[in-house]
C-alpha cells in the first residue's frame, strides 16, 4: 500500500504538470488508477500480495511516464486565421481556421478560437482527426453583440497522448484584428429591394410627391400608381414591358444627425443597446439621403462632443462609419447646450436636424424642447424618440384583458383576477408615465418640431419614411 508521503508526491507532480505544462490526466488514466487502489484494499486480508501491488504501481507509473512523453507541444501546430476586417453588428461573419500538424503522429485535436467578450463563435468548438504532416480548414461564424475594435490573439487546442492517458491544453498564437460596425448588410438589402422596386418589404412606403421633380433618376417597371405621362415608350417597345421614368429632386439638401450617447441610450431592446439601434437607422437613412444627392453630417455627443462631421456628399458614408463604429453609451448626463452651441457655430445653412434620443424625465424633455424649438425657424428639427418596452408592455397586457372585464358584471369583474395585483400596479404606473410622455410629444409638435416615435428595433422604416415625406413635401 502506498505510503501517504508517496501520494502527496504524486499529487504535487500532477499539480506541477497542470501549472507548468497545462497537462492533465485523461479519463483512461483515472480508470487505471482504480486497479492499484482495489488491489491495495486486498492487502488488508491478504498481506502477502504486496509484491503484486508494488509491481502494478511501478508498471502504471512507467506506463504513464512513457505516454506523457508522447504529448505534442505547441510548436507542433501552426494556425492561420482568415477573416475580413469588417463585420456587422448582430450578423454572422465567416471565419476560417487552417490548422497544420507538423508532427509525425496523427491525432485528434479539439480546437477553440479565442474570441474575446462581445464575439460569439458558432460553433464554439471543433473536433478534427488530423493526420501526420497534414492540414485541415475549419469554418465557423462569429456574431458580434457590440460594436468596436476586437483583437483575436490566440487559438486554443486540446490534444491527447498516444495511448490517451494524458491531455494537454495548448495556446497557439494567431493574431487578427476585426472592426465591428453597425448593421451594414441592411444597406445591401435596401439597394437590392430598390432595384427591384420592392422597398415595401422593408416597411418603406411610396410617398406621393407634391409638385414636379425634373431630374431623371432611372428606368423601372410600371406599377398601378404611376402616371401615364412618365411611361418611356421606347424602352417599353424594346423590353416588351411597360417601363416608366423615375425622377428625383434636383436640389442638394443637408441632413445632420445628432446622436445622443449619454445615459438615456444605455438601455437595451432585442438584446442590443438603444445607441446601436439609433446608429443602424442613421446609417440606412444616410445611405438613402446620399443616393438622393443630399449632404449628410453627424455629431455624437454626451457630456462632450465625441465626433463631428459637417454635412458632405460623395463618399461620406465611409466617414460616418469610422466616426460611429466605436461609440458607446456612457452613464453621464448629456450636455444639450454644448451640442447645439457647437452645431449653431458650424452648420449655418438650412438643414434637417435629426436628434435621436430618449425621453426619461422632465429635465431631459425640457432641454430637448427648448433647443429644438429655438432652431425651428432657421432649420427643420426632427426629434426621434425611442420607446421603452418596460413602459408599453405592461399597459398593452392590461389593455388586452380590458374587453374581457368589460363584458362581465361590475361585481364579477371586481372579483376576477385576470392579472396579478403587481401587474395591475405596474400597468397603472406605466399609464401615468406614458400620459406625461404624450404631453411632451404634443408640446414638441406645437413648437414646430417634427416627430418620429418608435420602438428601437422598428426605428429604421419610420425614420426613412419620414425623410421621404419631408422630401416629397419640399419642407426643406
Amino acid at each position: 500500500m502506498l505510503a501517504p508521503w508517496t501520494i502527496l508526491i504524486l499529487g504535487g507532480l500532477l499539480g506541477l504538470l497542470a501549472w507548468w505544462g497545462r497537462v492533465f490526466p485523461h479519463r483512461p488514466l483515472c480508470l487505471l488508477l482504480l486497479v492499484p487502489t482495489f488491489l491495495a484494499l486486498w492487502l488488508i486480508v491478504m498481506p502477502g500480495l504486496w509484491p503484486v501491488v508494488l509491481a502494478v504501481d511501478i508498471g502504471l507509473v512507467v506506463l504513464a511516464a512513457i505516454d506523457l512523453l508522447s504529448l505534442a507541444k505547441a510548436r507542433s501546430f501552426v494556425v492561420e486565421r482568415h477573416t475580413g476586417l469588417v463585420a456587422s453588428l448582430g450578423k454572422s461573419h465567416p471565419v476560417s481556421l487552417t490548422l497544420t500538424n507538423r508532427s509525425d503522429r496523427g491525432q485528434p485535436v479539439w480546437v477553440r478560437d479565442g474570441a474575446p467578450d462581445g464575439l460569439e463563435a458558432e460553433p464554439a468548438e471543433f473536433t478534427v482527426d488530423l493526420p501526420a504532416r497534414s492540414r485541415s480548414t475549419l469554418r465557423y461564424n462569429l456574431r458580434a453583440s457590440r460594436r468596436g475594435a476586437f483583437d483575436l490573439t490566440d487559438v486554443y487546442l486540446r490534444v491527447r497522448s498516444k495511448w490517451g492517458l494524458w491531455q494537454r491544453m495548448l495556446k497557439v498564437p494567431c493574431a487578427s484584428h476585426l472592426n465591428v460596425y453597425p448593421d451594414l448588410k441592411q444597406l445591401g438589402e435596401y439597394a437590392l429591394l430598390a432595384r427591384t422596386n420592392r422597398l415595401s418589404m422593408m416597411g418603406l412606403r411610396r410617398t406621393r410627391r407634391i409638385g414636379q421633380d425634373n431630374e431623371f433618376e432611372r428606368l423601372r417597371d410600371y406599377t398601378i400608381d404611376d402616371n401615364f405621362k412618365h411611361i418611356d415608350w421606347r424602352s417599353t417597345a424594346r423590353r416588351n414591358k411597360l417601363t416608366v421614368k423615375d425622377f428625383q429632386a434636383n436640389q442638394s439638401q443637408r441632413v445632420m444627425f445628432l446622436v445622443d450617447c449619454g445615459r438615456m441610450m444605455t438601455g437595451e431592446a432585442a438584446g442590443v443597446s438603444l445607441l446601436d439601434h439609433a446608429l443602424n437607422a442613421m446609417l440606412l437613412l444616410s445611405y438613402v439621403a446620399l443616393r438622393q444627392n443630399d449632404q449628410v453630417g453627424l455629431m455624437c455627443f454626451s457630456n462632450e462632443i465625441h465626433s463631428f462631421l459637417p454635412p458632405r456628399g460623395g463618399d461620406q458614408l465611409n466617414r460616418l462609419l469610422h466616426a460611429a463604429y466605436d461609440r458607446f453609451p456612457r452613464m453621464v448626463e448629456s450636455r444639450y447646450d454644448e451640442a447645439f452651441l457647437h452645431l449653431a457655430a458650424n452648420v449655418r445653412k438650412r438643414t434637417l436636424m435629426v436628434l435621436i434620443t430618449n425621453v426619461v424625465d422632465e429635465v431631459n424633455a425640457h432641454q430637448i424642447q427648448q433647443h429644438l424649438a429655438a432652431m425651428s425657424g432657421r432649420h427643420l428639427p426632427l426629434a426621434v424618440l425611442l420607446r421603452d418596452h418596460a413602459l408599453f408592455d405592461p399597459l398593452a397586457a392590461a389593455e388586452a384583458v380590458a374587453p374581457q372585464l368589460a363584458a362581465l358584471p361590475p361585481r364579477a369583474a371586481a372579483q376576477t383576477a385576470v392579472l396579478p395585483d403587481v401587474d395591475l400596479f405596474r400597468a397603472a404606473a406605466a399609464a401615468e408615465v406614458l400620459t406625461w410622455r404624450r404631453r411632451v410629444l404634443a408640446d414638441l409638435a406645437g413648437s414646430g418640431v417634427l416627430l418620429v416615435d418608435s420602438f428601437p428595433e422598428d426605428l429604421t422604416a419610420p425614420l426613412v419614411n419620414r425623410y421621404l415625406e419631408i422630401k416629397a413635401r419640399h419642407l426643406l
